[in-house]
């Protein structure tokens, strides 16, 4: 009998791996920066397994295929080992994975358990029940063969035409069976190599399946068709009216892995930085901030149109996009009534939670606070009835006979220029110096916070009670998202970035003049603490389904009025280089745009795209000298009848802020809010005047009424200018003195003749440059009503000069605020307040009467 004739495993395998790396070169020409990508989950250390991986991590190299080793040691539990596969069947680069067995582990793992956890469509190596379950089925399209009976079935088909009826037998003993079998598979160079090459063929296949369904870049999200009405029912009707997505599903699909996400509930969960880490690679996607002409008591739609936008963008022009937003204060959701989701057919939904505790960020924010405040009246008084000597034993006690300083007093004992870690080594001076803060009580800045509108708390007297010994001293409440400490979170960019900026903010002067900061007081570490779930964004959905993160909510005088840097950072991530990020700045464009550009973007390092800049016809009329406008009272005639005369009045401050946008060197898009009383000769005024006097383009929205639907237009018109040529500038140097950067701002935004430092503006300019805070930027606390400082002066005010009562720091945040007129930091309640009307269904836990 003529021995058996070889089945060569080793060349046929070459020939496949051949065919599969001009596959993988097809793809990659096809899908520029595509990938396929194979991961092999290896627990233990055996030599065999080892070996085994070597070989298919060398034959991935080959073709083109990325190849992951992800080697556990032997102490790998059972749920850690599930942990890692399930983030590598949320990875959408590894388009196949398999975990090499037998497992070498000291505890008891289930393999049919961990097997059964991997993704059927990643299950490369055919191993799971579903692959089996399909493979005798005979459901072959949907499925992947084990890689070696596959290896074999590939050996066989290709020695069919060689067989003549003969048998085919693998792996045997190889000496003895050729001489009697008709075919024979080498050892080694056999089925071995087969196998390997069927896993590179599975995961190539695995690869392409996944380009069917997925465009790499592109989101596979479901999006919520609207069921308009007419008329437009009220918000919180609309708002419970559509079926809301999971939030863990709204997280899967926007690319976030299961780990990166804390679930509050069904429709709100937080976001963790590591995302940040992980995307870092990935360029940003466009970059647009909404902003407005200067408010009126009609007001414009900014955060409408926010919404609307993004719906337009994703739910009808199918873009990756994300809406970020601030967070509203809780304390006026009782007080005068007013959402901050947007409205109609445009909002962040649920409105109850994004306008009430929402994941607690602002309790956060207020019990750090409250903490710095405790601290101050309470070192003062230690300081106040101690000596020198006690107070030191008492910040540095004895424990067990042994003294030791605190990581936190270790560096205060740097900036003061001790050297000194033993703290029996101490001088009498350097204890004095170290022990006491000297606060002098009238230079004290920092005020409690509490989230409710108060108007009692606005000048109280604390330490009343005889245990505090007489010590008593006016303070104040604030509301609390006018704390420094929401201005932190805003500008933050990392943990550790926050940690620094805590401890720099500056909360009183010593008696000699010197800056007091809450890393002297030694309480920026438990700050720190305390703020660490806060400084993760908050994601939630659009009523179309599209993602929003809520995160931070800084005043937009006293401080910058945006949203956080950390959530447009994770979201431009998250969108991808095609992809849009819509993030809203405060009040108008001389205000919260400006302070966008100059202070965060400055911090962020961030490049904008595009400026939207919202206007209607009614504010525009007021701004050309319309008639007063009283709360509770029908619109006058001006506003709900055409007069083009008006409009055209009005367009004057609509002008000046295009010119404003244009300053920075950014594209502007006008969104001219339409309402039904507004005539198509009015909204078509609008929209010519401003592409003359230099905006990219001037749409007609209709969103409060239709959703993104209504939004089409602009979202086109933002996609055009996202494309046109820019060049982002800043308006001020910040190496000019702290005077210079407040004119330019005047004269450039607002149009001031000139400014004017009040004695106390000008002392305070002195000491923050002596102090070495003159190089921060400028945030203006100035109304919001007007261009100039006075809120009755509509349109564009000339020749004024602008007064600056007095200038104020956020060291910690990053800026100097100059004050120009009173701000009210703690809002009053009206007489007849919202809580009237709210209240809760004990039998289905619905709010009720809350807009």
């Amino acid at each position: 009998m003529a021995p058996a004739e070889i089945l060569n495993g080793k060349e046929i395998s070459a020939q496949i791996r051949a065919r599969l790396k001009n596959q993988v070169t097809q793809l990659k020409e096809e899908v520029p920066g595509f990938i396929p990508g194979l991961a092999i989950l290896q627990i233990g250390n055996r030599d065999d397994s080892n070996l085994y991986i070597k070989v298919k991590l060398k034959a991935a190299e080959e073709i083109g295929i990325k190849a992951t080793h992800i080697k556990l040691p032997r102490t790998t539990t059972e749920s850690e080992v599930i942990k890692y596969i399930t983030s590598l069947n949320e990875d959408s680069t590894i388009h196949g994975f398999l975990v090499q067995l037998p497992f070498d582990s000291e505890n008891s793992i289930n393999t049919e358990d961990v097997i059964n956890a991997i993704a059927p469509e990643k299950d490369v190596d055919g191993l799971t029940s579903i692959s089996a379950g399909k493979l005798a089925r005979g459901d072959l399209n949907d499925c992947f063969i084990p890689c070696t009976p596959k290896g074999c079935l590939e050996l066989i088909k290709e020695t069919d035409d060689k067989t003549n009826g003969r048998k085919v037998v693998g792996d045997v003993a190889y000496d003895e069976a050729k001489e009697r079998a008709s075919f024979i598979t080498p050892v080694p160079g056999g089925v071995g190599p087969m196998t390997v090459a069927m896993l590179m063929q599975s995961t190539v296949e695995s690869a392409k399946r996944f380009l069917e369904k997925f465009k790499p870049g592109k989101w596979m999200i479901e999006y919520n068709n609207l069921n308009l009405k007419t008329p437009v029912p009220s918000d919180i009707d609309i708002s419970r009216s559509c079926k809301l997505k999971p939030i863990g599903k709204l997280a899967r699909e926007i690319g976030l892995l299961s780990e990166e996400v804390e679930l509050y509930g069904e429709t709100k969960a937080k976001v963790l930085l590591s995302a940040l880490e992980r995307l870092r690679h990935r360029p940003d996607g466009k970059y647009v901030v909404v902003t407005g002409i200067t408010p009126t008591p009609l007001g414009e739609g900014k955060s409408t149109t926010t919404i609307g936008l993004v719906q337009a963008l994703g739910a009808h022009l199918y873009q990756n996009v994300f809406a970020c937003v601030r967070q509203p204060s809780q304390g006026p959701t009782f007080g005068i009534k007013g959402g901050a989701a947007g409205g109609g057919y445009s909002q962040v939904i649920p409105m109850e939670e994004f306008n009430l505790h929402l994941t607690g960020d602002i309790h956060a924010i207020t019990a750090a606070n409250n903490l710095v405040a405790a601290a101050i009246d309470a070192r003062i008084f230690h300081e106040l009835t101690q000596t020198d000597k006690a107070l030191f034993n008492r910040l540095v006690p004895s424990v067990n006979g042994v003294r030791k300083f605190s990581d936190i007093q270790i560096r205060r004992l740097k900036r003061l220029g001790i050297e000194k870690t033993d703290p029996t080594t101490l001088t009498d001076e350097e204890i004095n110096r170290f022990a006491r803060l000297d606060i002098d009580p009238e230079t004290i800045t920092w005020q409690r916070v509490l989230d409710t509108n108060d108007r009692f708390l606005r000048k109280i007297t604390i330490g009343q009670a005889p245990t505090e010994k007489g010590h008593t001293r006016t303070a104040q409440f604030d509301i609390s998202v006018a704390s420094e400490i929401m201005a932190v979170l805003a500008l933050t960019t990392s943990l550790e970035d926050m940690r620094e900026r805590l401890g720099k903010m500056v909360v009183a002067s010593s008696k000699k003049g010197e800056p007091v900061s809450a890393e002297d007081l030694g309480v920026s570490g438990a700050l720190t603490v305390l703020m660490k779930d806060a400084i993760k964004p908050n994601l939630m959905q659009t009523l179309e389904g599209t993602p929003v993160f809520v995160h931070a909510g800084p005043f937009a005088n006293i401080a910058h009025g945006n949203s956080s840097i950390l959530a447009d950072r994770i979201a431009l991530k998250l969108v991808g280089p095609e992809g849009f990020v819509v993030t809203e700045a405060g009040f108008g464009a001389d205000i919260g745009m400006e302070k966008f550009f100059n202070i965060k973007c400055r911090y962020s390092g961030l490049r904008p795209h595009v400026v939207v800049l919202v206007a209607t016809v009614r504010a525009l009329k007021m701004h050309g000298g319309g008639p007063t406008v009283t709360a509770g009272l029908p619109l006058p005639k001006a506003y709900i009848e055409e007069n083009l005369e008006l409009v055209e009045k009005g367009f004057s401050n609509l002008k000046k802020q295009i010119e404003n946008a244009r300053m920075f060197g950014i594209p502007v898009v006008v969104a001219v809010n339409a309402f039904k009383t507004d005539t198509e000769a009015e909204l078509d005024l609008i929209s010519r005047l401003s592409r003359e006097h230099g905006a990219f383009d001037a749409v007609k929205c209709t969103h409060w009424a239709e959703g993104g639907k209504g939004a089409l237009a602009l979202a086109q018109a933002v996609q055009r200018a996202a494309q046109a040529p820019s060049s982002f500038q800043l308006l001020y140097d910040l190496k000019l003195p702290v005077e210079d950067k407040i004119r330019i701002i005047a004269q450039k935004i607002y149009g001031a003749d000139d400014i004017e430092l009040l004695p106390e503006a000008q002392h305070k300019a002195e000491v923050y440059t002596k102090q070495g805070f003159g190089n921060l930027p400028i945030c203006m606390a100035k109304t919001h009503l007007s261009l100039s400082h006075n809120p009755e002066q509509k349109g564009v005010p000339t020749g004024f000069v602008l007064p600056i009562r007095d200038i104020r720091a956020s060291v910690g945040a990053g800026f100097l605020y100059p004050l120009v007129g009173t701000m009210s930091t703690m809002p009053g309640l009206p007489t007849r307040p919202c809580f009237y009307d709210i209240d809760l269904d004990p039998e289905t836990e619905q709010v009720n009467g809350l807009f």
